[in-house]
This record gives structure tokens, C-alpha cells and sequence, in this order.
């Protein structure tokens, strides 16, 4: 395994993510990373962890903390 890049312009939160789950409304503090602009969590709705993919990124509308 190799460092490839670090990435500068994130840095690490801990969001509280609202997600439908069996047709039922849940959140719960999730840790995450972001860039101002938008929040990419790093776990799954149930807790696993994954890796930071741009594709599960959450717009945070004008680009502040909502």
C-alpha cells in the first residue's frame, strides 16, 4: 500500500446525516469529510465503513453548514 496524494482541501467532521431506512426516518452523528462545498460521509446508513467516494456527496446548498 502507497500514499498516492494528500488531499488539503478536506477536512474531517462528524455530521448529523438523515437517511430513510425500512421506509423509516433516522440520523445519527456520522463521520464524514468536507470541503465547505459539500459533505462525503465515510460509513454506510448502518455503520460500515467505506471508502470516500465523490459519489455519495451531500450539497450543503449556498455552501455553509446548514
Amino acid at each position: 500500500m502507497r500514499v498516492k496524494e494528500i488531499l488539503n482541501n478536506y477536512e474531517l467532521c462528524i455530521a448529523d446525516i438523515e437517511v430513510m431506512l425500512n421506509g423509516e426516518t433516522r440520523s445519527a452523528p456520522t463521520l464524514c469529510v468536507t470541503d465547505g462545498h459539500e459533505v462525503i460521509p465515510l460509513n454506510t446508513p448502518d455503520g460500515r465503513p467505506i471508502q470516500m467516494n465523490k459519489a455519495n456527496a451531500i450539497q450543503l446548498g449556498d455552501g455553509k453548514w446548514v
